[in-house]
């Protein structure tokens, strides 16, 4: 196993060790507990990262207004938060930022995966999350929302949530930029009751 090569700049750890067995994987997850570290493995490589505050803080933002949008709109959404999901036949596993499940409260693989991306490098979340077959995936990069769907094994980027079809992203992007959480959360609720 390789020397891990740091890929993230300060405030965020970030380490990728290539070669790794699926078994050293599923043991150092198992076994390493320690609060915020995230792992993520594709087929021998694993990557190692210890989110910034800045990446915490955007992922409880987006965390709290999808769930106040779905409290107001009656929608039965269920958070599973970054609950490690692993599949061994397809040599993948992680834990997203955030995660739902719409409709039913138990499923195997989460319906909807968000991701902050703050820095790039690291492995494909995409190639992931396809061997996992979550129906949507999520990255807020850049200040705006990025969508894929789950195409067959692939995924093609989409304008609008197919499960979340009212969720107006663009509003919802905006609320996430505001630099005061608490007051983004009361913010939105009053857009979403009265949006004119």
């Amino acid at each position: 196993m390789p020397f891990p090569s740091p890929t993230a700049p300060a405030g965020e750890q970030r380490f990728v060790l290539h070669g790794v067995p699926w078994q050293t994987y599923v043991r150092l997850r198992d076994e390493l507990d320690r609060p915020g570290l995230r792992m993520t493995f594709c087929e021998g490589t694993l990557e190692l990262m210890s989110p910034s505050i800045d990446h915490e803080l955007a992922k409880k933002s987006i965390a709290r207004l999808i769930e106040l949008f779905a409290v107001e709109r009656d929608v039965p959404l269920y958070g599973y938060g970054s609950t490690t999901f692993r599949r061994e036949a397809k040599a993948r596993g992680l834990e997203p930022d955030e995660c739902y499940c719409v409709g039913e409260p138990i499923k195997e693989f989460p319906d909807i995966a968000i991701e902050v991306a703050l820095t790039s490098g690291g492995i494909d979340k995409l190639s992931v999350y396809s061997g996992l077959g979550v129906r949507e995936v999520w990255f807020w990069e850049n200040d705006a929302f990025h969508l894929h769907a789950l195409r067959g094994e692939a995924y093609e980027a989409i304008a609008a949530s197919e499960l979340l079809p009212d969720l107006d992203l663009v509003a919802l992007a905006r609320f996430v930029r505001w630099p005061d959480q608490h007051e983004a959360v009361k913010a939105f609720r009053g857009w979403l009751r009265n949006p004119g």
